[in-house]
């Protein structure tokens, strides 16, 4: 058994055939919890889990990229064509979120968190980057009231050349809130690019770090997962973004998710069973399912 605890088949890249997808997964014995990103996603994410009597859960929140009405382009890696995003300028109402956030079939507040990564010229970064401070706090706030993990975003890269810089930019950023503001029932980095160090941080801070497709684009990522122990790691896809390799370009879909876990089975010379029982457990323990 694998749980994919990021997943997007609540997207619109999955409006025609979600179902036959989240079938497939479970066929495979692939749990998933489906992620929202604003208002309208978390709100398909509680509808399809309450479709499902085992293994689809949902998380609710706001993504930092939604709170500014724009056209964005999104690239999974520098070697694959950018996809036009729109996103929808929300403001995060708490009042509809917490009443998502009680469903019990919602297992985690998020994805929310840090984007510095699409700030475009022209932007006034430290007034954005104040607005998404405030709507993680919110989020914090809310998983705190309702006794829920948190789903984190945390992505600061913008170039090669300026990776170093933004990259702990953002999780110091990130870091200095979650020490000041404790989430109760802590949760995961999600889609975690930083260094062991900085994994380190969240680590002692109580959060598992969320492994996806990224790990697969070469050996950038081999130390990393060698210097993390299991017990501290999750599953996810991100589908349909991050897709592993051998498949990288095309849909990424839950139950891409074994790449994942044989990728790290690979680099830590154990077994693919191992570290679906380890990651699985770490799983269930921390969304209660």
């Amino acid at each position: 058994m694998l749980i994919d605890t990021h997943a997007h088949v609540n997207f619109s890249a999955f409006k025609d055939d979600a179902d036959e997808v989240i079938r497939r997964a479970l066929e495979k014995n692939v749990w998933l919890v489906n992620v929202g990103s604003q208002y309208s996603t978390s709100q398909r994410a509680v509808e399809y889990a309450g479709k499902y009597s085992i293994g689809v859960f949902a998380a609710v929140g706001l993504h930092p990229i939604q709170l500014k009405k724009r056209t964005i382009e999104y690239q999974d890696d520098e070697e694959l064509t950018p996809e036009e995003i729109k996103t929808t300028g929300e403001n995060l109402d708490y009042a509809k979120y917490f009443e998502l956030a009680k469903h019990p079939k919602v297992v985690a507040i998020g994805e929310m968190g840090l984007d510095y990564h699409h700030f475009e010229p022209g932007d006034n970064v430290e007034e954005l980057k104040s607005k998404q401070k405030g709507v993680l706090l919110q989020g914090i706030r809310l998983a705190n009231e309702v006794q829920k993990p948190m789903m984190i975003h945390c992505w600061g890269v913008k170039s090669r050349q300026e990776r170093d810089h933004a990259r702990t930019d953002a999780y110091d950023d990130l870091l200095d809130i979650l020490q000041d503001n404790p989430v109760e029932k802590k949760g995961v980095i999600h889609s975690f690019v930083g260094g062991y160090k900085t994994a380190k941080k969240f680590i002692e801070l109580g959060f598992k770090i969320g492994m996806n497709g990224v790990i697969t684009y070469g050996i950038g990522y081999d130390r990393l997962i060698k210097e993390i122990d299991l017990e501290d790691m999750v599953l996810e896809t991100d589908c349909p973004y991050l897709t592993p390799v051998p498949h990288k370009g095309e849909r990424n879909e839950p139950i891409l998710v074994e790449l994942v876990a044989q990728k790290i089975a690979e680099v830590k010379n154990i077994s693919i069973d191992e570290v679906a029982e380890v990651t699985t457990k770490n799983a269930k323990e921390l969304f209660g399912i």
